[in-house]
């Protein structure tokens, strides 16, 4: 399957955004070659700002320009973005409700040999938990270009998640990102499996090995992690009675809880949460540590077939 960069497809929006809106500013904390925001920098050199090391600083710049009336993009490695200016996100941007855009590359595990220093897997549950943040994860370089797209028009502080390594290409040129809402990516009734970013493509995968075991598995890509569609997670419990939920990210506070939330509030069945337990990440190459972790299709294949054992009892005693 082609594969392309999340990263260069937010450098190529960004770009074309600069072009179609003057007020369109960014901001990059001395890593604009590897956020790509360098495409910008070099034809708006006048509404590039490079902050240094020194990502609090940017985060109070961006929310500055916001106040004033512009719409700033502010990138930086997720580990920085959302864990050292965590802060500065909250009262500068979140508690202001102001129009900031923080577009996070480097997330996960597939960093790489950064190690577990560099490994954002708790990112999304720092953001989540902020009021009026909305936070976004997707899952390949078309998406991205729609996602960014989208916000640029949205009025409210957003948080998009990236990643250092190419993903497998999922959509074409027709997908068109809404915000808040699921996309369903294959029907299925025996049970449903929510991803989000790489994620998706592994569910892909794993849905296809347990279409030729007889298990019919439905495949949700749920991009915006806030505001959540709890409408197509209701919808996929009353169908299939069961889900799975897979991302490269802690198993606590991302999407997994988010899913849990709403089905224990609404209509409870089984879930099985696939993601990264309670532990900090590793030094390895990307497709190595995914697997070390557990997050290969695989394993999403081995938890459908456990939870499907259980569904049948569960569905019962809900009877």
């Amino acid at each position: 399957m082609e594969k392309a960069s999340l990263r260069e497809a937010y450098g190529r929006a960004l770009l074309e955004l600069g072009r179609r809106n003057e007020n369109i500013v960014v901001l990059d904390a001395d890593l604009s070659g590897s956020t790509k925001t360098k495409m910008f920098a070099k034809e708006f050199p006048n509404r590039f700002f490079n902050m240094g090391v020194a990502e609090q600083d940017m985060i109070g710049t961006a929310a500055g320009l916001a106040a004033s009336g512009k719409i700033p993009f502010a990138s930086t490695f997720a580990i920085f973005a959302a864990g050292r200016a965590w802060e500065q996100i909250r009262q500068s941007v979140a508690y202001a409700g102001l129009n900031v855009k923080i577009v996070a590359s480097h997330g996960g595990i597939t960093v790489g040999h950064d190690g577990g220093s560099h490994q954002a897997i708790e990112d999304i549950a720092l953001m989540r938990i902020l009021p009026h943040m909305a936070v976004i994860v997707p899952a390949d370089a078309i998406e991205m270009e729609q996602v960014i797209y989208t916000i640029a028009e949205y009025e409210g502080p957003v948080y998009v998640r990236g990643s250092r390594v190419n993903f497998p290409l999922i959509y074409n040129g027709d997908y068109h990102f809404q915000l808040g809402k699921g996309s369903i990516i294959r029907e299925g009734e025996d049970i449903t499996i929510i991803a989000t970013g790489l994620m998706v493509h592994h569910t892909l995968e794993a849905a296809k090995e347990l279409e030729n075991c007889g298990i019919s598995a439905r495949v949700i890509n749920m991009s915006t992690i806030k505001p959540i569609d709890k409408e197509l997670i209701i919808e996929s419990a009353k169908i299939t009675g069961a889900i799975v939920t897979a991302e490269e990210h802690l198993i606590i506070g991302g999407l997994g809880s988010a899913v849990c939330e709403v089905l224990s509030e609404s209509y409870p069945v089984p879930v099985k949460r696939i993601g990264i337990e309670d532990r900090f990440g590793i030094s390895g190459k990307p497709e190595a540590l995914l697997a070390y972790f557990h997050l290969m299709p695989e394993d999403i294949i081995e938890a459908a077939k456990r939870l499907l054992d259980c569904k049948p009892y569960r569905l019962r005693a809900i009877a």
